[in-house]
């Protein structure tokens, strides 16, 4: 459903709570600025089909809003990436398996998976029994699975090294995310419905200095939410007095979240698939629908959320099972987009926070550990390996493997090759070489 989040008393409190007198009368410069500096500081998600920006621009002019509409089917088609995020920290090494390594049998004696088991790709890696999509994906020259992606100085804190991946800065304090900075870069104009994010609430990684996300769970739901006193506002938007440009600012802003609610409802109510995501889908089916209606998004960001890949304990069984979940749900989807013909057009993103730890742990578990696989897959993406493989005799002082890929690396090489943006550097407050990963 559409998201004010923690912070949804922030239109009760620049209008709702004023007199008619002073919205009215209020500077309405001042007021778009206070708005927009606000959202910007909060991170916040409105769930609106455009940008405050642009937004505030028609309203304060006297020019109507354009409703936010799909593209029409004629339009040049642009590449779209989909980033999925396995919260939680993945174990990578039990996802990947290196079997032809008698290390990680030593160190991982009774939940390491033993090679007859693995679904194998190559003469030293296979991917964990329950993932056939996963595999044949690679298989089909589909995925490139880059090696030891990671940070210097790592941070074994969930919620500290998700924030350091999300905004692409670790130890700054970055106030923005990656993907809204890509799309501010990207996206100058503040295309409607450019940035959706689907989740129970905006993650950091979309949040953007100039674009407002869509951010909504289930689509059937998806409407505004606010406190009680605001819903006059968000529900009963109505032409203001011509000279109340900021009460129309405000109307145009609680209009747009209709059309962005009814765009993406429209989208879902219209599609039907046969193909089989599996038990989880990952919310992908919703971002299925909604490229096969049209709409301009060129960033979708999913998760599996609540920390599922926390293994600490009896970990086999269940990582399987969460495995399988990923695997399928995403080899669903590019079979989805082959059916629909979008496949040349899409490319999913996959990460952890981080790994974890080398050897098991007594509880039949892994702890938090450091470097981790990333997967980038698409019928575009050159499939193989990349990077440094970190050596499973060499850890850290901590047990830890010695993580070799920057993981921006892998994001400027999706800013440059994939979205077409040739200055990731400034994106990502560096210069990181990029990897050949698409055709």
């Amino acid at each position: 459903m559409g998201q004010f989040n923690r912070h949804q008393d922030l239109l009760p409190t620049i209008g709702c709570d004023q007199s008619q007198h002073e919205l009215d009368h209020a500077d309405p410069d001042l007021m778009r600025r206070s708005l927009l500096k606000t959202l910007g500081a909060a991170g916040l998600s409105l769930s609106f089909p455009f940008s405050l920006a642009h937004a505030g621009a028609a309203a304060l002019s006297g020019a109507s809003a354009s409703p936010a509409a799909p593209a029409s089917s004629g339009a040049t088609r642009q590449p779209i990436l989909v980033v999925v995020e396995l919260s939680g920290a993945n174990d990578g090494l039990n996802t990947l398996v290196p079997y032809a390594d008698d290390t990680y049998y030593r160190l991982r004696p009774r939940i390491g998976i033993r090679p007859d088991k693995v679904r194998k790709i190559d003469d030293r890696f296979g991917f964990n029994p329950s993932m056939s999509g996963f595999e044949q994906l690679f298989k089909d020259g589909k995925m490139a699975i880059v090696h030891g992606c990671g940070y210097a100085q790592p941070s074994f804190s969930h919620f500290t090294s998700a924030a350091y991946w999300h905004t692409a800065a670790p130890n700054t304090g970055e106030p923005y995310g990656w993907l809204g900075r890509v799309a501010d870069a990207i996206d100058p104009q503040l295309t409607p419905n450019f940035l959706v994010n689907i989740d129970e609430r905006q993650s950091l990684a979309v949040r953007s200095a100039r674009h407002v996300p869509v951010v909504f769970d289930d689509p059937e739901r998806f409407a505004r939410k606010g406190l009680r006193q605001s819903r006059p506002l968000l529900d009963n938007a109505v032409a203001a007095d011509a000279g109340s440009a900021s009460r129309k600012y405000l109307d145009e802003v609680a209009q747009s979240a209709q059309q962005a609610s009814h765009l993406v409802r429209t989208a879902w109510e219209g599609y039907k698939t046969p193909i089989d995501y599996g038990i989880i889908s990952l919310d992908l089916p919703k971002v299925a629908s909604m490229i096969h209606a049209g709409l301009p998004t060129r960033l979708f960001y999913v998760s599996y959320r609540h920390n599922a890949f926390d293994t600490h304990v009896q970990q086999a069984e269940q990582h399987g099972r969460l495995l399988s979940y990923v695997s399928d749900a995403i080899a669903g989807f590019i079979k989805d987009m082959q059916r629909i013909g979008r496949a040349d057009d899409v490319s999913v993103l996959v990460f952890s926070e981080f790994g974890r730890r080398a050897a098991e742990n007594t509880s039949l578990g892994t702890d938090h550990g450091t470097a981790n696989h990333m997967y980038v897959i698409g019928n575009r993406v050159r499939g193989g390996h990349y990077g440094e493989i970190p050596s499973l005799t060499d850890l850290d002082e901590g047990g830890n493997l010695k993580f070799s890929t920057d993981f921006r690396r892998v994001y400027a090489s999706v800013i440059e090759g994939w979205l077409g943006h040739a200055d990731s550097k400034s994106l990502l407050s560096g210069s990181f070489d990029t990897f050949p990963l698409f055709a």
